[in-house]
């Protein structure tokens, strides 16, 4: 890893292809809250970023690659399992990928000599959003072109399948509500799926279209934003079915919503790949300003930033 004043970013890794999804791990059980995981046209790179606040003998930023996983096809997403663990010996690293190829493929490693995977298959078109359950990390939930969502078991067994009116965007496990499913439609539709009783058990509505992703607030559980057309709605779910705030944020279509996880206030938002509008911003609900990073442009080494 180095220093690169000239794209704006604290560090860049030098990658062999083109980087087409970036996931860190969420969990900080086990002492793998440091995990990365990119993936690319063949392959899956799992790394480690260790901060200058955690080792004082760290200048900044020191990235490590631990192991890197054929994947054969291009990957389309990523998620980790909270079964992965750093500190157990041997160490277990537990993710998922969706593919090119309408496959999810579930990875078990130790970093040594243990190298497991297994497919999933279902879904009959592009798979835009998979996580697993954040409690246990005994199921799998992916939402689809192909307007399902699906659940599947370790095994690969398909436990759950929901119809959709349109293709399914994003979908949120969220760990305070375990028995609950957020799934985002591309029509606006956003719905909570009880899975107990395999009923949607509440909807919201964006008033808007294409909605492109939505998430659910991991710091308040009332709170759910996404993106729809050109701009960002978030929700009080107490109040009404309807967004509360929106606000134009992106001036050719916004793509991606993402909540930040330890402030309930901040969100970021992206625009869409590949047109010169896009940007990468950072907003805060308390404060008007908008911090903005304009696109770069494209190379083999991608910032991690």
């Amino acid at each position: 890893m180095k220093q690169d004043a000239t794209r704006n970013a604290a560090y860049t890794v030098d990658c062999e292809d083109y980087v087409h999804v970036v996931e860190f791990n969420p969990f900080d059980t086990g002492g793998s809250g440091n995990l990365i995981a990119y993936g690319g046209n063949n392959y899956v790179v799992i790394g480690t970023c260790t901060f200058q606040e955690e080792e004082a003998d760290i200048e900044g930023l020191q990235y490590k690659t631990l192991q890197t996983i054929h994947h054969g096809i291009r990957v389309g997403g990523i998620a980790w399992s909270p079964e992965t663990r750093l500190d157990s010996l041997p160490p277990v690293i537990k993710f998922c990928t969706s593919a090119a190829d309408m496959k999810i493929r579930l990875f078990t490693s130790d970093l040594q000599d243990k190298n497991e995977y297994k497919i999933l298959e279902g879904h009959s078109d592009f798979i835009n959003g998979l996580v697993f359950d954040p409690k246990e990390g005994h199921g799998i939930a992916s939402v689809s072109d192909d307007h399902t969502c699906r659940i599947w078991n370790l095994d690969g067994v398909q436990t759950s399948h929901f119809a959709l009116n349109s293709p399914g965007m994003s979908v949120c496990w969220h760990p305070e509500e375990s028995f609950k499913l957020m799934v985002a439609e591309k029509n606006g539709t956003i719905r909570f799926y009880d899975l107990m009783s395999q009923q949607a058990i509440l909807s919201l509505e964006s008033e808007q279209i294409p909605l492109m992703s939505a998430h659910w607030c991991l710091k308040n559980t009332f709170k759910v934003g996404a993106v729809a057309g050109n701009d960002w709605l978030i929700w009080d779910i107490t109040r009404s079915s309807y967004p509360q705030v929106k606000r134009p944020v992106h001036m050719d279509r916004a793509c991606i919503f993402r909540w930040s996880t330890i402030n309930e206030n901040l969100f970021a938002t992206t625009g869409y790949p590949g047109k010169m509008a896009s940007q990468f911003q950072i907003h805060h609900l308390g404060h008007p300003q908008v911090f903005q990073l304009e696109p770069q442009p494209r190379s083999t080494s991608r910032p991690l930033d």
